[in-house]
This record gives C-alpha cells, sequence and structure tokens, in this order.
C-alpha cells in the first residue's frame, strides 16, 4: 500500500473515532469512466463492468498521489435505492437518464404481515453486484476498498416495499403491521451486512459521500431519507429503534440525509457512536443547528458544496467541530488551486 494512502486511512480513522487531526480535505475520481450502465438491472454479463471499476480505482489512486489529498481511493460499487427492496418482491424499473426505482407492491397490514424474510440473495440485483464485488476484489487485490450497495434504512427499505400513502395511515391505525415490516427488513439488511464483512473485510464502510473513508470495525452506514415525512414522535417509534440496533450491533454508524430534518436532530443524536453525519441542509435554518449538536465526535461529511460553501460552514462551525469536506472531481490543477485554498482556511480554525 502506498505511504500516502496509509497515512490517508488512519488520518480518516483518528478523524471519526480518534484524537481530532484535523479537518479532512477528500476529492472525487477525476471523471467517471463509461459504464455499461447500472449492473443490478442490466443482462449483459457481470464482467462487462470490471475494466471501468479498475480504471476508476486506479485513476483516483494517481490523482491523490500527485495531489497529496486526504482521499483514501475505493472501487466505486454504489447502487440504486432499491436493491434489498428487490429482494422482498419489488419490481425495479430502469429509467434511461436517472437511477432505477423499486416500485411498491404491498397496500394493506394483511399483505404486509403475510410477507416471509427471504434471503438477501432473493434478490436479483444484490446477487448480480456480489458477483461483481467478488470480481473486482479479485482484479485489485485486499488492499483496494470496495464500497457496498446503496444502503437505506430499514424503516426506508420498507417505505419502498408498502405503497407510501397507505403506509402512512397504517402507522396510525395498524403501527404493529408497519413495525413488523421494519424488523423484517433489519433482519435482512443485517443478515447481508453480516456476510459482507465476513466476505470483504477490508471495505470502505460509507456509501455516502463517495470519497469518506471507514473500516468496517468502526461501523455501518446507511440512508435516513424518509425522516422529513414523519414528526418526531413518530420518527422515535418507528425509526429510531432501528438505527440504535444497528449501531449497536456494527459499533458505530455513518448517515446520509437529505430530508428537511431539523426538528429530528435529538433524536439523531441517541444513535449511539454516530460517526458522522452527511447533510444536504435546507434553508432556512441550514447548517448551524447541526454544527451546534453534533459538534465534538460526530464529523460533519460536507459534501457538494464549493469553495463558498466549505467557508460557510468553517465560519459557523464551533471549535471543537470535525469535518471532512468531499469536494468534486476536477482538472489536477483546478483541484490543487482549491486544496492549498482549503488548507489555509483550515489551518486558521
Amino acid at each position: 500500500m502506498p505511504d500516502r494512502i496509509a497515512r490517508n486511512r488512519q488520518y480518516q480513522i483518528d478523524l471519526f473515532s480518534g484524537p481530532f487531526p484535523g479537518h479532512a480535505i477528500t476529492f472525487d475520481p477525476p471523471g467517471l469512466v463509461d459504464s455499461p450502465g447500472d449492473v443490478t438491472v442490466s443482462d449483459r454479463p457481470v464482467s462487462d463492468w470490471v475494466p471501468g471499476i479498475v480504471a476508476q480505482y486506479r485513476a483516483w489512486l494517481a490523482q491523490t498521489e500527485a495531489l497529496g489529498c486526504d482521499t483514501v481511493p475505493v472501487a466505486p460499487m454504489t447502487t440504486h435505492t432499491g436493491v434489498f427492496a428487490e429482494a422482498f418482491g419489488c419490481r425495479v424499473v430502469p429509467f434511461r437518464d436517472s437511477n432505477a426505482a423499486a416500485l411498491p407492491f404491498v397496500h394493506a397490514a394483511a399483505e404486509a404481515d403475510a410477507l416471509p424474510t427471504p434471503d438477501w440473495s432473493a434478490g436479483r440485483g444484490l446477487a448480480r453486484w456480489w458477483e461483481l464485488a467478488e470480481l473486482v476484489q479479485a482484479e485489485l487485490g485486499p488492499d483496494a476498498p470496495i464500497t457496498g450497495p446503496d444502503i437505506q434504512s430499514p424503516f426506508d427499505i420498507a417505505a419502498l416495499i408498502w405503497n407510501k400513502e397507505e403506509m402512512f395511515i397504517a402507522m396510525v391505525d395498524t403501527p404493529e403491521a408497519v413495525l413488523a415490516l421494519v424488523d423484517k427488513t433489519y433482519a435482512l439488511l443485517t443478515g447481508f451486512l453480516d456476510d459482507f464483512r465476513r466476505a470483504f473485510p477490508g471495505h470502505n464502510a460509507i456509501h455516502c459521500p463517495g470519497a469518506a473513508y471507514g473500516p468496517p470495525a468502526l461501523g455501518c452506514s446507511l440512508s435516513e431519507d424518509e425522516t422529513g415525512s414523519l414528526s418526531p414522535a413518530m420518527f422515535e417509534q418507528f425509526c429510531l429503534p432501528s438505527l440504535v440496533a444497528m449501531s449497536e450491533r456494527y459499533g458505530g454508524m455513518w448517515m446520509h440525509c437529505c430530508a428537511r430534518a431539523d426538528a429530528h436532530y435529538p433524536l439523531f443524536a441517541r444513535v449511539p457512536r454516530l460517526r458522522g453525519l452527511n447533510r444536504v441542509f435546507q434553508y432556512p435554518p441550514g447548517p448551524k443547528p447541526a454544527l451546534d449538536l453534533f459538534a465534538g465526535e460526530t464529523v460533519h461529511m460536507v459534501a457538494w458544496r464549493d469553495e463558498a460553501g466549505v467557508r460557510e460552514m468553517l465560519d459557523l462551525a464551533r471549535p471543537d467541530t470535525r469535518f471532512l469536506f468531499n469536494m468534486g472531481g476536477r482538472p489536477l490543477d483546478d483541484a490543487r488551486r482549491i486544496l492549498a485554498t482549503l488548507r489555509t482556511w483550515c489551518a486558521n480554525r
């Protein structure tokens, strides 16, 4: 393993779980390599995806060495959001200019109660993804971390399976049926993660944002995006228990949330060892409430922002705030200029 990459791994491990080493500045890969599309919904041989993923990983590795930034390059293996819902029976529909989507097929509590808990390999998309992961890992070797598929929370997976308008009514009328379905999605998801962690012990446990790195020893990651549709009381009843259970099972959690979730921050804070939080902030109130509540140990994983957005975050931060700034892919000269600017700003905070 190159010295720079070994250093970056330890730097991000310390950022998420140890003595504060300073803010991290990472960059997405310099450009996407042509891909045959979404491996989980295609009929093409899975091996067709290997050359592009390998080429992108190696280009990312070269960029990181040339820049001297804090990135840990990974083999990108993310998917659409419905791969776990598909294992329960959802039909997945591909789109020409967007990600594939899982269509709900449960409309009533009796239908949800009748659903068995399948093995994750029952999902065609997950089975194809696993085959690709094995091929990529064999090609790149054990030092190259692969990323997992897109992971939604147990509640969010249930909300893909059960037609949402009817599920929201059921949360009032038959809450036990909704909770039972969340238990089933939790069982399938943790079954997959248990197998994944055994088969790929060097994987990157963070699936979003793409240029953040965390080893599986520090936890798991997921997206919690339905929270914006729920009251705090409903989030506490239907969502929080599975988040706490997953964090306790795996030793920590990184969370992505792009919903209007400010009212739920005190509940997010009850997730033990919340290592990192990746938010898409709505204005008002913007990032200040999150920066105030999650200062200290939880790292704000800031993505999809330009230099002005980074400066805003630094200006609003508390002295003990921890940041990982995930910058977009840039030509090397532009990336060097951005890195120098952000290093100066971070050093002065």
